[in-house]
């Protein structure tokens, strides 16, 4: 299935679900950076709110906050019953903590899924496994390679993987480049996330093989991914257009869920 497609029947769908509710759900964003990447995350975020029918607000501060003025801005909101998800767009300035920050951003309202008491699913893996199941791919027994070991996304791409009943491999920096062909040889599902520009180029693939790209690299001619397009597999993610879009379409969805969890209790 093209993700283009999967995602604009996914906001229809939350469109017409979020049409019902008592009250419009609400976003709130806090940035404090300037970096590119993260101003052009920010403006899809608030597209796609306006889209399905979020009251997405974006609270942008200047790089001279100091950790402690964050950490009230991020506990106004936490306390403000108003408003049910809440995210802190990532990089933060040199001096400020990171893991801290994302420690204290409510749990009930942490629709990022960082905070390790956070009911949600991270939103990039669950949208790669959300779009693999709807592109009716098999986990069961298969062999996934998970290429990256971050908290954002190797890490629990590979216990969602796990979950669906994948015998999962997960290879990093570490990893010999002999084993790294060898399990990329056998590998029915990889999932790559390095940020290296084109590091799945030459190797062999299954031609049944899955591979989904979440990495951006940025160069004169635009942005690519960590694969090379158009490797001989029976499905790649683009890049761009691909896993961005899924991480995006994931954050509505958990922000809808973050609304019902509020009115269920």
């Amino acid at each position: 299935m093209i993700i283009k497609d999967y995602v604009r029947e996914r906001k229809n769908v939350l469109k017409d679900e979020i049409s019902s509710f008592e009250r419009t759900p609400k976003l709130v964003i806090i940035q404090v950076n300037d970096d590119p990447a993260s101003c052009a995350y920010v403006k899809g975020k608030l597209k796609d709110a306006a889209e399905i029918g979020i009251n997405a607000e974006l609270l942008k501060f200047p790089v001279t906050i100091t950790q402690e003025e964050l950490l009230k801005e991020i506990e106004k909101v936490n306390n403000d019953e108003s408003v049910d998800g809440l995210i802190v767009q990532m990089p933060l300035p040199k001096g400020i903590d990171e893991e801290l920050i994302k420690l204290s951003v409510n749990p009930t309202k942490d629709v990022d899924g960082f905070h390790p008491l956070s009911s949600f699913v991270p939103c990039t893996p669950k949208g790669i496994i959300d779009y693999l199941k709807a592109s009716e791919v098999n986990f069961v027994g298969k062999n996934a390679v998970v290429i990256g070991r971050s908290n954002i996304v190797g890490k629990p791409v590979a216990k969602l993987l796990l979950q669906e009943h994948c015998n999962v491999t997960v290879l990093h920096s570490r990893t010999k480049e002999e084993d790294m062909n060898f399990y990329i040889a056998h590998a029915d599902i990889i999932v790559i996330a390095i940020g290296k520009m084109h590091f799945l180029d030459k190797q062999t693939f299954k031609k049944s093989a899955v591979v989904v790209d979440v990495g951006i690299s940025r160069d004169e001619n635009g942005l690519h991914g960590d694969a090379r397009p158009g490797l001989d597999v029976a499905l790649q993610t683009p890049v761009p257009g691909g896993v961005g879009l899924l991480t995006r379409l994931s954050l509505m969805s958990n922000l809808v869920l973050a609304y019902k969890n509020k009115i269920g209790k």
